[in-house]
């Protein structure tokens, strides 16, 4: 029993491996490429009035603690898939990789809200206040986070392989989409304002996830805006600062304005 325990602890381990290698270097190479385009267009930061890259080397050492936390949870919903402890998956095809790579966004999503709004409660604040330290967000501060809020926000990658059929390679691409992504959505630096990232559009751009951090109280959610539009938690001023952007390159009046200061 104990050669059994310790082979699968070996095999486990190589998954692990694999998903944090992985996972690290998505987190340096977009980190580095996405600072390089910003130093190129500084009139593209949100927040005119402050500057969050003091905090980078702090930042990258709490987000490889935190990325190792989310690694492990991933590592093993892949690893008892591959032993057949899990749902089956659906066969890998044209069909069923699209589907449940979208399914699992809007899974994900519903998660990552409540999961959120779990963690700005008075008794689970203190897990998510270092995150918060972060007022202006740079694309090192996604993953800046405690073990136990990596575990509510990212205990999905757990769970999922046990309740729906999805298959891994859809997982990976999600969960690669889920890093970008959210690196850039803490960048501090406007890109994708356009009518696709406000009402009546359920997308997002950068200028939500910031607003979040200006603010403390508003844009829970991750990929889209539905729950926070449905649970009237979505910034009053989010949508003109999208258009303020649109038209202008730069939100009205810099953070004190649009992000409420």
């Amino acid at each position: 029993m104990l050669s059994v325990m310790t082979e699968l602890g070996s095999e486990y381990v190589l998954y692990f491996l694999v998903v944090y290698g992985a996972t690290v270097a998505v987190y340096f190479a977009t980190g580095f490429a996405v600072t390089a385009i910003n130093r190129r267009n500084p009139e593209r930061r949100i927040q005119k009035d402050r500057n969050g890259e003091k905090r980078m080397w702090v930042e990258i050492r709490s987000s490889l603690s935190a990325l190792g936390v989310s690694a492990a949870m991933l590592a093993f919903g892949w690893f008892a898939q591959m032993r057949g402890w899990t749902i089956t998956p659906l066969e890998v095809s044209w069909w069923s990789l699209p589907l449940m790579f979208a399914v699992s966004m809007v899974l994900y999503d519903a998660w990552f809200y409540w999961g959120h709004r779990l963690l700005h409660l008075k008794m689970f604040y203190r897990w998510h206040a270092p995150h918060h330290r972060s007022v202006a967000p740079t694309v090192w501060s996604n993953d800046s986070s405690t073990a136990v809020d990596t575990i509510i926000e990212h205990g999905y990658y757990l769970v999922v392989w046990f309740v729906l059929p999805i298959p891994a390679l859809a997982l990976f691409a999600q969960r690669l989409f889920d890093q970008v992504s959210g690196m850039i959505g803490h960048s501090g630096f406007e890109y994708f304002a356009s009518p696709s990232s406000r009402w009546p559009s359920p997308m997002i751009c950068t200028s939500f996830h910031d607003l979040h951090h200006s603010t403390f109280r508003y844009n829970y959610g991750n990929f889209f805006s539905l729950w926070d539009r449905m649970m009237g938690t979505v910034h009053p001023g989010y949508d003109a600062m999208v258009r303020e952007f649109e038209g202008q390159g730069e939100p009205a009046q810099g953070d004190k304005t649009a992000a409420g200061g």
